[in-house]
């Protein structure tokens, strides 16, 4: 038995547990006739794979939004949204990231519009991970292009990452980095690229701060205001700030390239 087979029998497991999933089908056909036509690259660490508890109200399928599965193809989205990661850490762990409230509020704010997601982080990944020919890396642009050829554009990438490098004095130098590579893999010199602020720790989120004063069309979302359960997790209600956050900057880059 191959590990990509044990895994995706220890994913549906999971998945299909009522104490763990609220028991929820998770193979739905997608209308093929609301295939997502804006999508989106949500990469990082922890906090983007989600580390909130899921509350019931949290546990439903998204409207119009979806998400690319284990497959490659797309399905109804549903928390969590890191499920599918090729890259993630055990299924046990992934909960509610600021991928859900961002794209119920881009939902939201453009209701014709239906949204895909590709969502690809690591819990506990440093950014050097994520460098020229990782395999994070390469996976996440595997699966994007593999979004894209169903049809549809990619409209952004969400970035969470930084726990790791807390003491990373070079930190924007790398990112800036990472955002070039990104521009350059998918073809797109105008691809919006957002980070975000991690909990409590100036000397990093300083550098993010710094992001786009320093490279065209990339924005920063504050973590100003929110509240961790530990040294670094978010809980529920500041995941879903952020992710609202996440949405407001989008729409604003959005509309200054139109």
């Amino acid at each position: 038995m191959t590990f990509n087979t044990l895994n995706r029998i220890i994913t549906f497991l999971f998945l299909c547990s009522p104490l763990l999933s609220g028991c929820v089908n998770t193979t739905v056909t997608t209308n093929q006739t609301s295939l997502p036509t804006d999508i989106y690259l949500l990469i990082g660490q922890s906090n983007m794979a989600g580390r909130a508890q899921i509350s019931p109200d949290s546990m439903g399928l998204m409207k119009n939004v979806y998400l690319l599965n284990v497959e490659d193809t797309w399905e109804p989205a549903k928390n969590p949204l890191n499920r599918y990661s090729t890259v993630r850490k055990h299924i046990s762990m992934q909960r509610l990231g600021p991928g859900y409230s961002f794209a119920e509020a881009m939902q939201i704010a453009s209701p014709d519009t239906a949204i895909g997601l590709v969502v690809n982080a690591k819990g506990g990944s440093s950014i050097t991970e994520w460098g020229n020919g990782s395999y994070f890396y390469q996976e996440a642009v595997r699966r994007t292009n593999r979004a894209i050829a169903l049809g549809g554009e990619l409209k952004g990438v969400l970035w969470h990452q930084g726990e790791t490098d807390a003491e990373e004095s070079e930190y924007l130098d790398k990112l800036i980095e990472l955002v070039g590579r990104l521009r350059e893999d998918f073809s797109n010199p105008d691809l919006i690229f957002i980070a975000g602020q991690i909990n409590d720790t100036p000397l990093v989120n300083a550098q993010i701060a710094q992001l786009p004063k320093r490279v065209r069309n990339t924005g920063f979302v504050s973590s100003e205001g929110l509240v961790a359960v530990d040294r670094w997790h978010f809980d529920a209600q500041s995941m879903k700030i952020m992710g609202q956050r996440y949405s407001e900057e989008m729409r604003r880059l959005q509309s200054s390239k139109e």
